[in-house]
């Protein structure tokens, strides 16, 4: 029996070393194994939308006093939010599809329904939506609706319509017209725009998305930290456009989709500027002692991502940045947490815009601020903080006040006093991270860059400046 028991026990200690000396050399996870197969993202992304529908729909519609919410699409001219609201193996509505919620518990606070939902179309609309209407039994589809309605007797119905947010107007004006003609009468009157509910539904994020969305943002920094690197930008040969479409390439390699096209520009001190002017040298090749802007995003798992960083590559002899772009990069970080500590529930995007302009022009920066909201779309619905353009506010959607759990791209610009040796006018950094607001405190979304991507060129790689 001893023998047996040191067998074993030599066996499970032998085990053991081999499995500890295989996680030392094992070698980091490669970005390929960070993504899921697309049948695995179906499962996590009808998950998420079970949950949100399960969850955010009723708190919303009784936050807005709304009774009941009709959602119209056609195939190929999709209401923006009936598409966030498909299970993943529906691309798009199917011919018309309607989706209806009720909210039993406002007409009867003792009903144990509480927000029934619904699908009046040919099929159910996975198993999210079960059908309520049998076309073989009766062909007219608004006259299923109305009936519904009629029975249901709302004190309001609301559409999706609305002047602020393109996101909550995707009722077609033929979708209009024929749903009102089919309800009756008195339900006419109590039509109501639905915009409040449908920008709460797009910017609400919930635990179980937040837990997702630190993968898909580390998935996005893993990509611009591997596209920036002397493996990929070879000074004085590669151009903006060659490592533009190098990230667009490697985003569709790893199965992922992107909101926008990738954006690429070079910033340079004086000195840089003049000798390519002086030598007619080609501005759209990257150079030794450029720093390189990018503005890159991905979609994954129905959630979106925007980042700019920022990198340098080093000239002969450096091993370092520059002083003046880490005082540019402090800068720009300085800016952006007296931007993230203005934000409060109830405090519209005008106002956290003008505390925060006023508070960096006090401290020696000049602010450009245009931060957004950010989850199922890119420049998502919500409260809007400034566009590039509109630094004295936003009309409409930055007079829409901030609620909590909602998630926002801190995107700016910090125009920042440099050495002279760098640069005779201050410098502009550009910065643009994800992060989440949970109605007390604000956090990235994964690291903010506060240091730069340092590009070392091979030693053999000449430099054509």
């Amino acid at each position: 029996m001893k023998k047996i028991f040191l067998s074993v026990f030599f066996t499970y200690i032998t085990l053991a070393i081999a499995t500890a000396q295989e996680a030392i050399v094992a070698p980091a996870p490669s970005l390929e194994s960070k993504i899921l197969p697309l049948r695995e993202r179906a499962k996590v992304m009808d998950e998420l939308l079970k949950d949100r529908l399960d969850t955010l729909v009723p708190m919303l519609m009784r936050r807005e006093g709304i009774e009941a919410w009709v959602i119209i699409s056609r195939e190929y001219n999709e209401d923006p939010v009936l598409k966030t609201m498909l299970p993943a193996t529906w691309l798009s509505a199917r011919r018309r599809t309607v989706l209806i919620f009720l909210d039993h518990s406002q007409n009867d606070p003792d009903s144990e329904q509480g927000v029934e939902r619904m699908a009046i179309a040919r099929y159910d609309v996975g198993d999210i939506f079960k059908g309520n209407w049998n076309p073989d039994e009766d062909p007219d589809q608004w006259r299923r609706i109305a009936a519904i309605l009629d029975e249901f007797d709302p004190e309001n119905i609301a559409l999706n319509y609305s002047d602020d947010w393109a996101h909550a107007d995707g009722l077609t004006y033929s979708e209009q017209r024929d749903f009102v003609r089919a309800i009756p009468d008195r339900l006419r009157t109590r039509i109501i725009s639905g915009e409040r509910l449908a920008v709460g539904w797009l910017e609400t994020r919930t635990e179980k998305e937040m837990q997702v969305y630190e993968d898909v943002m580390d998935i996005a920094h893993s990509i611009i930290a591997e596209g920036f690197s002397g493996k990929n930008i070879t000074p004085g040969v590669t151009t903006r456009d060659d490592l533009v479409w190098w990230f667009r390439q490697r985003i569709n390699d790893l199965g992922l989709d992107t909101w926008f096209h990738t954006s690429i520009e070079p910033q340079r001190s004086d000195a840089s500027k003049e000798n390519i002017e002086e030598n007619n040298l080609d501005p759209d090749v990257l150079y030794k002692g450029d720093s390189i802007w990018i503005d890159f995003g991905i979609s994954y798992l129905d959630l979106q991502t925007d980042t700019q960083q920022n990198a340098y590559i080093l000239q002969d002899g450096e091993n370092d940045v520059p002083e003046a772009l880490k005082i540019a990069l402090q800068g720009g970080n300085a800016l952006q947490d007296m931007l993230t500590a203005n934000f409060q529930v109830g405090r519209t995007g005008n106002e956290i815009l003008s505390l925060t302009r006023d508070q960096a022009i006090a401290n020696g920066i000049g602010p450009i601020i245009y931060t957004h909201p950010i989850g199922l779309h890119g420049h998502a619905a919500g409260t809007t903080i400034g566009m590039w353009d509109k630094q004295e506010g936003v009309p409409g959607s930055g007079d829409y006040p901030m609620h909590a759990n909602t998630a926002y791209s801190i995107e700016l610009t910090a125009l920042v006093d440099v050495p002279d040796s760098w640069s005779a006018d201050p410098m502009r950094m550009r910065l643009e991270q994800d992060g989440f607001y949970d109605g007390q405190t604000f956090r990235y979304i994964g690291e903010r860059q506060t240091r730069y991507h340092i590009i070392d060129p091979k030693p053999d790689q000449p430099d054509e400046q």
